[in-house]
Order: structure tokens, then sequence, then C-alpha cells
């Protein structure tokens, strides 16, 4: 007996799933306030050197702003002022006669900056200088974020595995709660870095523990409704963020804004039921039968007591020793597994850095920062419309196969394009926005149905380590500008196509059940769906997952 059919007889979606959804809502919503929040926090405004030491006879005070900034700050050869430079001296000369300033005495800001607040009240750059020579840090603190996602992917990969999903879940919440709020108060760049490591590294168990948590909850045929939804409070999350950031533009106070959804997520953890499937493969039968006859009276199956006893549950997977610990190398034991280990990886690589490389890089549509954001959010939406119709009838292999190589031919086409075609380069660029955030929201569905229950945390945990390592390159790969502009798009454009043809080497899960053991790897997922569904034993006549399909 699978699973599946024991889920059939509580109504594998119903009012308990759904509610197990909205419970997700807010820590969902959450994460790109802090994923993207790097392209407020770590903007960096117009600027020039301080130059109050230059006025030694208050002359300054007779003098309008233009013409004190005339006299103190060179000018490039396009009339804007310097960033990092000023004169030794007030050259007042400069005010009637301006033809040649080559050969006067120039060093770098001794005093300080001077920063623009007309859009930022206060950002990382203002904060702590981080212009000029240092402005490096401020796209380092996204790596940084990154780094420390990548490794609560292990960390909270593992432990859900090993000590469950729920209880996990709350550590994240807490954890998250206390490194973000830390951060906001940071006094030095080194301490902002450390908090905003920690953040990520808790960030990382919301990630990836509530979007298993909430599939392993519902039937075959709503599973890829389910990670759609899921992903759509992203969406919901990114597009407040542009909002969020325009209304609150002092950087400490706008980390506690988008974090403060996570008390109303910690207030409602106790509602969240754990993984009814990992309870069972864990040996934890008394505890997975009592959430399931929960789940059968919210949702109206009153019958389920007598249709499905607790001895039934024991059949459900056969697992040798469920006192073994499953780690991260059981990923690799196995001829299968580990061929999957190493594709998924490759593809979650190619997407995540994709995706990342074009969302913290909002420069050349001519609009503002905000617009801009709020843009490449919006496009998400309609794209997981698409996506979601796409998965039902098309497959997810064939969906994650297309979304990135059009995303990477969207890239190369703008590199082509001359920049005079602004409208058409726009349209291509949005276009590859909403094609990257589709081949997202396919991954993560796609890999947690790959993966057998046992291994699905470790899974997911891995991949998302490698995800986030691409994440954590792509604000680098973008100083490759400096080498040739075009570079950082054909880097992220071949990455794409790289990573769409290893999919085609993937396994095809649309509508088959989701393995329990590494052997329904090994021995089973190379079956079609038919096979499979044949194959297991139905509790009753014929569910409608399966007239459907």
């Amino acid at each position: 007996m699978k699973f599946e059919n024991i889920l059939t007889e509580t109504d594998g979606f119903g009012r308990y799933q759904i509610a197990i959804l909205a419970l997700l809502v807010f820590p969902r919503m959450t994460l790109p306030g802090h994923f993207l929040l790097n392209n407020f926090i770590g903007a960096i405004p117009s600027h020039h050197c301080d130059f109050s030491s230059l006025d030694t006879y208050g002359i300054f005070e007779n003098l309008t702003q233009e013409q004190r900034l005339t006299v103190s700050i060179p000018q490039h050869e396009d009339g804007t002022f310097a960033s990092c430079h000023m004169f030794s001296e007030a050259q007042f000369h400069l005010l009637t006669n301006t033809s040649n300033t080559t050969e006067l005495p120039v060093v770098r800001c001794q005093d300080g900056w001077h920063f623009d607040h007309s859009t930022f009240k206060s950002t990382l750059a203002t904060q702590f200088d981080l212009v000029c020579d240092t402005k490096g840090l401020n796209k380092a603190s996204a790596t940084i974020f990154f780094t420390g996602v990548m490794f609560g992917a292990v960390f909270f990969g593992v432990m859900s595995d090993k000590y469950g999903r729920r209880s996990m879940l709350l550590l994240s919440y807490i954890t998250s709660i206390v490194f973000s709020v830390a951060s906001a108060f940071s006094t030095s760049f080194p301490m902002f870095a450390t908090f905003r490591f920690l953040t990520g590294f808790s960030l990382a168990g919301i990630s990836i523990i509530s979007i298993v948590l909430s599939i392993e909850w519902v039937d075959i045929e709503h599973r890829t409704f389910i990670g759609v939804i899921g992903s759509m409070f992203w969406t919901v999350g990114n597009m407040l963020l542009g909002g969020i950031a325009y209304l609150v533009t002092d950087w400490r106070l706008l980390i506690i804004t988008v974090t403060s959804p996570l008390l109303l997520a910690g207030a409602t953890w106790w509602w969240i039921p754990e993984s009814a499937r990992w309870l069972i493969v864990n040996g934890r039968t008394d505890r997975a039968y009592s959430y399931l006859q929960k789940c059968a009276s919210v949702n109206g199956k009153e019958e389920f007591t007598s249709k499905v006893k607790l001895e039934t549950l024991s059949s459900v997977a056969e697992v040798d020793n469920h006192g073994h610990n499953y780690t991260y190398f059981d990923l690799i034991k196995t001829p299968r597994l580990r061929r999957l280990t190493l594709f998924t990886g490759i593809v979650w690589y190619g997407v995540a850095s994709t995706y990342y490389g074009i969302s913290l890089n909002l420069k050349g549509f001519g609009l503002n920062l905000y617009l801009t954001h709020f843009i490449y959010s919006a496009i998400e939406a309609p794209a997981k419309f698409f996506i979601y119709f796409s998965l039902q009838k098309i497959g997810r292999r064939p969906n994650q196969v297309g979304t990135l190589l059009l995303t990477g031919i969207c890239i190369f086409i703008n590199i082509v394009v001359p920049k005079e075609y602004w409208t058409f380069r726009t349209i291509i660029a949005v276009l590859g926005k909403g094609l990257s955030e589709a081949s997202f929201t396919t991954v993560f569905l796609y890999t947690t149905e790959l993966y057998p229950t046992v291994l699905r945390q470790n899974g997911l945990g891995y991949n998302s380590f490698v995800a986030r390592l691409g994440a954590s390159i792509s604000p680098l790969i973008m100083l490759l500008e400096d080498v040739w502009r075009l570079l950082p798009q054909v880097v992220f454009g071949t990455m794409a196509i790289v990573s769409g043809l290893v999919a085609c080497l993937l396994q095809e899960t649309n509508n088959t059940r989701l393995p329990e053991t590494i052997e329904d790897i090994e021995k089973t997922r190379n079956q079609s769906a038919t096979t499979q569904e044949q194959s297991d034993i139905p509790l009753k006549t014929a569910a409608p997952a399966e007239k459907d399909h």
C-alpha cells in the first residue's frame, strides 16, 4: 500500500491542506524581502568628497552649492563631478575659467563623503562609507548573505530529515528573527556581515522546509497547484518589497520591517502539523495516524478510521532500518541516486545563478530603482500562471528544459541587439526575467518529486546549497563588467542553456506517486506513470486522480 492511497481516504486536498498552505503564507512572503534586499540596502547614492576642510576663510558661505562644487571637486569630461577625488586646495579661478583643469593638484577624499539623500535616507554605503575603494563590499554583502543561505540549506536539510520538518521550521523562525534584528543594529560592517550571514543561514530553513511540508501533505493531483501557489507567495512578497522599500528608506528600519511577518508566522506555528510521510518512514506510525485522523476529520471524511487502521501504516513504506540516520552521503551511494544528485545540482546552479544574476542587476530600463524592481517582480505572476497549466499538461521535464533554454536565449538576444532599440530590449529583458522565475518555480516542485521521502530534505538541502552557491557568485560575476561590459550576460546566458540541456536527462514525475525509499529510486523510478499507478493497491474502486490520468 502506498501513502497516496491513504491520503486519498482523508481527501488529499481539503480544508486541512488549505489551512497548512495559509499558515505558510507569511514566512514565504518574507523570503524575497531578504533575498533581494540588497537591491536597496546595498544601493550607492550619488556622492562626492566632503570638501568643508577647503573653506579655510569662510568664503564658501557666499557661493552657491554649484560654485562650491566647481572650486572643490574635479569634473569628468561629461561635466559630472568626481566621486572619489577633490582638489588639494580650493580653485577659485575656476569660477571664471574652467578651460584647463587636468594639471590641477588632486587628492583622494580626505574627510569622508557627502551623499545625496533624496532617494535613500541611509544605506550600507552611507552608514559605513562603502564607496570608492570599498564599494565592492556592497555587492559582497549579498554574497555573504547567500553564503549563509548555502550553508543553512545543508544544516536544515540534514536536521529536518533527522528531527522532523516542524521542529526545524520553528528553529528557523526564531533564529531568523533574532539574527535579522541584530544585523539592523550593527555598528560596523564586519558586525553586519556576520549577522547577515547568520540571517541567511536561518532563512534557508524556511525556504526548503515550507515547500516540502506543504507538498508532502497533498495528493498527486494537487501537487502542481501547491508548488505553484507556494511560489506565488514569493512573487507577492517580492512586489511588496519594492513598495515597502519606497516608503522605508532607512536601511535599518527596512530590515526590521521585512522581518516582522515572521513574528506572526511564529505565533501560528503551533497549528502546523508534522509531515505524516516523514513520521511513517521514521517508524512513528502512532503520531502519523493521529495527524491523518485529524486531517480526515477536518476534511469531512469521518469514515477514515473504519477504512484505514493503525496497522495499515506499517506497510506504507518498507524501510530496512527505521533507526538509520540518512545523510548527504546517502545521495551518492547508489547509482541512480548518484546520477540524480549530479544532474539536479547542475540544474539548480544554473537556475539560481541566472535568476539572481537578472534580479540583482536592475539597470538598463531608464526607470528608477523601485519601478524597475516592481516590473521585474510583477512579470513573475503571469509566468507562474502559465507554468501552472503547462506543468499539468506538458510535464515537469519539458518545462524545466524549455524555461531554462528560453531564458538563455533572451539573455543572448539582448547582448546582440543595439541599445538604441531600448523598447525591444526591455521587452526581452522582462520576458527573460519571467522565464527565469518559471524555471525556479518548476525546479522546486520537480526536485521535491524526484527524491524519496527518507532523503527528500537532504536532497532539497543539497540542491539549495548548490543554488545558493550560484546566487552568492552572481554578484561577483557582475564585477566582470570591468573586464568586458557584456561578459556577465554571456556567463549567465551560457549557464542557463547548459543547465537546460542537463535537465533533459532527468526523469519525468508528472502524475506519479512520490518515492518513499531509496529502493523506489533504484528499482521503480524507471517505470512509466501508468505502471506505477497499477502497482499501487487502491482502497477504493477509482480515485478521481486516477480517472483523470
